[in-house]
């Protein structure tokens, strides 16, 4: 049996993961899912990079795919997150694998389609498959949210499924809170923190 581990924001789900998750099925058995979370104890933060939560993050998956793949919140980093820098040295970050691989069996590959991302996937022997970089980033996804905001058009729905398209008006007080807001994070090694816990 193989498995496909998806480590990804996923903030929001776009056409571009649906496509790489679409293909990672032909190529595993199980494709496990793990969209990135960032804790505080048992409270989730979020930021205008990270605006919609776990929860919702999986439903939007959930909208697409059922119970095809499996989400998890492995992926998951705890406050204080400079504990797991440098990658490698800080038994945090060895602690992260675990998680990462946990209920995983028989043999997996890791996807990813950052070259950098893959050299630090390798170092954590989670056997990484790089593939092409999609030109759709969540990034635009949600700078196009934003300016939805304020100027009432945007095509943004244009690149997101129309069943998480409604997931995402659902939550739009989500998405009109975070669009006035500095964005509160940072990036170290290659990766996007949240400054709230980064320290703590």
């Amino acid at each position: 049996m193989t498995t496909a581990l998806y480590l990804a924001h996923l903030n929001p789900v776009t056409n571009a993961h649906v496509e790489i998750i679409t293909e990672l099925k032909k190529q595993a058995d199980v494709v496990k899912v793990m969209p990135v979370v960032f804790k505080d104890e048992d409270r989730e933060i979020n930021s205008k990079s990270f605006p919609f939560n776990f929860e919702t993050r999986k439903k939007m998956l959930e909208s697409i795919f059922g119970d095809s793949i499996r989400i998890t919140d492995d992926y998951a980093f705890y406050a204080p997150f400079k504990k797991y820098l440098p990658p490698l040295v800080r038994r945090k970050s060895w602690r992260l694998r675990k998680q990462i691989l946990e209920g995983v069996k028989g043999d997996y590959f890791s996807y990813t389609g950052d070259k950098s991302e893959g050299y630090m996937l390798k170092m954590y022997r989670l056997k990484p498959k790089i593939g092409e970089r999609k030109s759709l980033s969540a990034t635009s996804v949600k700078e196009k949210m934003y300016d939805a905001v304020h100027e009432n058009r945007s095509s943004w729905k244009e690149d997101v499924p129309e069943n998480i398209v409604k997931i995402i008006e659902e939550k739009w007080d989500t998405v009109e809170r975070f669009a006035n807001q500095e964005d509160q994070t940072t990036r170290i090694v290659g990766m996007k923190f949240p400054k709230e816990g980064y320290s703590k």
